[in-house]
């Protein structure tokens, strides 16, 4: 009996072992970055031609004096 079972206990340690992690792969995950808006300046030179307007346009509500 020991002569038979010796050689399968052997070759069940080596196979298990072997078998035992299997590949370990490792993927990098790609990087996403947010693009910049491309009407970010837009909104700036808008909100400028209004004050400017408004500066330019000034107060026409006074009434002359008799």
């Amino acid at each position: 009996m020991k002569k038979f079972a010796a050689p399968l206990l052997a070759l069940a340690m080596i196979t298990s072992t072997a078998y035992a992690g299997g590949p370990v792969v490792v993927a990098e995950e790609p990087v996403v970055e947010a693009a910049k808006p491309r009407s970010g300046w837009i909104v700036p030179v808008i909100i400028g031609l209004v004050v400017i307007c408004a500066v330019a346009c000034g107060n026409d509500d006074d009434t002359p004096a008799p």
